[in-house]
């Protein structure tokens, strides 16, 4: 079996299969395709044949399973889910760069997890999470986005450090985002801003740009 490559990266997650162009020019361009084994035929039904199948084993078929053993790897581990065993998975072969695709929508409550698990990827492997809408970046220290003008930014920080922000419609100057909302439907004002902070902080950035 081939060896995931660091520069192109993707994992498939059992989410809703992207429809955007953007998340799906990820996995084509993609080198090296790991896919949650719950995801295994939605990506087949794509016309995707994944390089590994990672999981638990309960979210697949026993057909499935039986069918593309040669490529399925078994991690029981019942304390992560299979997105964090992918994502070791990845760490553990060297990989520095990855993309999460199809990791949101359907049930609420593990779109919330997925994407809350950046924040603590992120020490480990550079990481981002895309979605149909936009991409979900985790930063822990000041960092310049390329941008375009009226691109939606929202920005979400779990542990109470001051955010500053620079070029976005509604300045952050030493703001505390003590809730989800505080930091939502922003704006950038050019062809980048900057999110100064050293604190567990994403940054969502939009696809759509907003019209004047």
């Amino acid at each position: 079996m081939n060896q995931p490559k660091s520069e192109q990266t993707v994992i498939i997650g059992n989410g809703d299969f992207p429809t955007h162009k953007y998340p799906k020019s990820c996995i084509k361009k993609a080198s090296y395709i790991i896919c949650l084994d719950g995801a295994l035929q939605a990506t087949l039904d794509n016309n995707i044949m994944p390089d590994i199948i990672i999981g638990d084993g309960d979210s697949i078929s026993s057909t499935l399973k039986e069918q593309y053993a040669h490529k399925f790897l078994l991690i029981s581990d019942q304390n992560t889910n299979d997105l964090t065993k992918a994502v070791n998975y990845c760490i553990e072969k060297g990989v520095n760069k990855i993309k999460i695709v199809a990791a949101t929508g359907k049930r609420e409550d593990h779109t919330l997890g997925n994407i809350s698990l950046l924040l603590e990827y992120m020490s480990s492997v550079d990481v981002e999470l895309v979605t149909d809408y936009g991409i979900f970046t985790p930063i822990s220290s000041s960092t310049k986005f390329n941008s375009i003008a009226g691109q939606q930014v929202s920005i979400f920080n779990i542990d109470n450090r001051p955010i500053t922000s620079h070029n976005l419609k509604f300045p952050l100057n030493s703001m505390i985002l003590d809730n989800l909302w505080k930091g939502t439907l922003n704006e950038s004002l050019g062809e980048w801003f900057t999110i100064e902070t050293n604190g567990k902080t994403l940054v969502y950035r939009t696809f759509e740009v907003k019209n004047k």
